[in-house]
């Protein structure tokens, strides 16, 4: 084998194969990363090259060496620095941003508010002093139950502040939930809120709050609730619970000498599901995350001071952590955070925001993509969206027809488009083109990232030949890498790692293939695979086929006891789902994958079950398709579409 790119990095970053499509000349001579010889030098220089990375943070403290790795599986960056995330993200930037914008947050009903580093700075530093007040001391976590308001993102920096991690738990998440994450942190301090807007319905938060207090067996030493609904919802305080406005104004004008952390030190804990079913507590030091996020934000997102940056991934999620706060905070630009969905109270409501702020660049899931294209192009079509000047994506994987839809509708047919793959657990974008450098290849989510050894091996750990399947891992440690799980070291080992000859590999759980190029197309996850007639398909595979139909929109394919195949399709609003395009899709899968692959059973619905995130929940349709009872379903984004479906299966 030559030097295809199969050992983590493409053979010529620069090189425009047949299916790639460079950015405009215009974009890469501005580019922040916009010098080819950047792979080189990662490859060369091997951990050291994270410098670059670090430098672009304020330290208390230098550190002694960039990697640790004396005990491997267990990573150590920046050991010896010492820096606090709430400086680099607000303090730093007083002298020469002060009263540039920091967010701006858009509500549910129509609200506004608007904070520049200098408000940011304020209030940050009043609830630092309001937790520590309340006993809030280095160490202890403390978990937010908040909806996208800003008084999250404050609460992570005022925690980060006082050397508290935190511990983010998705307000759609139900008591239960809440209550196991806040037995699992080991955390006595909560915050809040009383409410928040579903559509026209004001939901009661604190409910569940109280429900969860309940549950768990740690006992809640201090409750902050902020009063998100005002007189919609009446919501009293009980003993040891303090409202959030009235904790700020007593303490307000109050400044908080940040606690210095070591880079090794706990920045936040953020669960995530496990393959037994049991949360992870994935733990990300401050230091390591933080220079990661930084570095990709500027480099992958192009991400500058003076831009108006757009991440719609909610903040309960580690998108919103890594490049809706850390990031664009790190690097001094202004953010937009939106409390309310997509298509309230119109289907144009993105591209409002986007043509009334100048967004300039806008980073979102093939999931939000999909629905924007079954609403149609002419919502996009009707605003001037020329302010954008990169587009990214970050999920599953985005198929071509999405993506050259994204680009032409949103981006004008001039962005780039960053199709982005990491983890909860790898903390930062860890494949992906650089816009200045790689060209674009659209359903590919890009080579590795500089400094990031990717490579798709078999199940004997060798890598595999271009376009042949494998499992994705990733050879070498990087910084915004997990330092560990909550629940100890022998989980984390199980979970993640496998010791090879050339040393400790993670496992990151995705199947995928790598082309001549050392471009990487994700398959899904290795779990996601349907056993059918002898045969195993990836469901990613078979649903990126499904949505190369014209007119198809989404789909979510699932397995039955028996071996058949059932595909969940919707369409475009302007398609009728008739017989003809149950042909094409059957044709589509024979073609794409193989007769063996043909649909047994297609079910048309006007949308899919999806978690908060926007991850379609095929377990759910799973049940459904074998007629089994499933649990709750109110934490749905879209609760009211399982009837429909249900109705849908009993039709076919």
């Amino acid at each position: 084998m030559d030097d295809a790119g199969v050992d983590g990095r493409p053979r010529d970053p620069s090189l425009a194969a047949a299916d790639a499509t460079d950015p405009p000349s215009g974009f890469r001579e501005q580019a922040a990363a916009s010098d080819a010889d950047v792979y080189e030098a990662f490859a060369a220089e091997g951990p050291e090259a994270w410098r670059r990375a670090a430098d672009l943070l304020d330290w208390e403290t230098e550190y002694e060496t960039v990697l640790d790795d004396s005990d491997p599986p267990f990573y150590k960056w920046f050991p010896g620095g010492r820096l606090n995330a709430s400086v680099n993200c607000v303090d730093r930037h007083l002298d020469e941003r002060r009263n540039q914008l920091a967010i701006r947050w858009f509500g549910k009903r129509g609200e506004r508010r608007s904070y520049t580093y200098l408000d940011l700075h304020r209030e940050v530093n009043a609830l630092a002093a309001g937790l520590r007040d309340l006993g809030v001391e280095e160490d202890d976590v403390v978990t937010l139950y908040l909806p996208m308001v800003p008084e999250l993102p404050i609460s992570m920096l005022a925690c980060a502040r006082i050397g508290a991690p935190h511990n983010v738990v998705f307000a759609g998440l139900s008591a239960e939930a809440l209550a196991t994450r806040l037995d699992a942190a080991d955390s006595s301090y909560l915050v809040t809120c009383d409410g928040y807007y579903r559509r026209e319905d004001a939901f009661n938060q604190k409910s569940k709050a109280d429900n969860a207090r309940l549950r768990a067996d740690v006992d809640l030493a201090a409750t902050v609730v902020v009063d998100r609904l005002g007189d919609a919802l009446d919501v009293s305080l009980g003993a040891d619970e303090h409202g959030y406005e009235s904790l700020v104004d007593a303490h307000d004008g109050e400044m908080v000498e940040p606690v210095a952390r070591d880079a090794t030190d706990l920045l936040f804990v953020m669960y995530t599901s496990g393959t037994t079913g049991r949360p992870k507590g994935v733990e990300h030091a401050t230091g390591g995350y933080l220079s990661h996020v930084a570095w990709t934000t500027q480099n992958v997102l192009d991400v500058r001071p003076d831009d108006t940056y757009w991440c719609a991934a909610d903040i309960g999620w580690i998108t919103g952590h890594s490049y809706g706060v850390y990031g664009p905070l790190s690097v001094g630009t202004t953010t937009i955070l939106y409390e309310g969905s997509p298509d309230y109270p119109d289907r144009d409501r993105v591209w409002d925001l986007i043509e009334r702020n100048a967004v300039s660049v806008f980073y979102t899931s093939p999931t939000a993509i999909r629905s924007f294209m079954k609403w149609g192009a002419e919502y996009p079509d009707r605003h001037d969206l020329s302010s954008i000047r990169l587009l990214g994506t970050v999920g599953e994987s985005i198929t071509p027809k999405v993506w050259h839809w994204y680009r032409e509708h949103v981006g004008g047919g001039e962005a780039p488009v960053v199709d982005t793959w990491w983890q909860t657990e790898t903390g930062a974008i860890a494949l992906a083109t650089l816009p200045g450098i790689a060209p674009m290849k659209p359903g590919k989510a890009g080579p590795p990232l500089p400094g990031i050894d990717a490579t798709v091996v078999d199940e004997d750990g060798e890598p595999v030949e271009p376009g042949e399947p494998g499992y994705l891992t990733i050879g070498a440690p990087w910084p915004g890498m997990l330092r560990g799980l909550r629940e100890g070291d022998e989980r984390y080992r199980r979970e993640y790692w496998v010791e090879a000859e050339d040393g400790w590999r993670y496992r990151t759980g995705d199947g995928a293939t790598v082309d001549d190029d050392g471009y990487i197309t994700i398959l899904g996850r290795v779990d996601d695979v349907i056993n059918v007639r002898a045969h195993r398909f990836t469901t990613g595979e078979l649903e990126s086929a499904i949505v190369g139909v014209e007119g198809v929109t989404e789909a979510a394919v699932v397995g039955t006891e028996d071996g058949d195949i059932v595909a969940y399709v919707t369409t475009r609003s302007d398609v009728e789902p008739d017989e003809s395009v149950r042909a094409a899709i059957c044709e589509e899968l024979a073609t794409a994958v193989g007769e063996m692959a043909r649909a047994d059973r297609i079910v048309f619905t006007p949308d899919l079950p999806k978690t908060r995130s926007g991850k379609i929940m095929r377990r759910l349709l799973e049940d459904i398709t074998r007629g089994e009872e499933f649990g709750d379903v109110s934490s749905l984004r879209n609760p009211e579409v399982v009837g429909e479906i249900e109705s849908s299966v009993r039709d076919v």
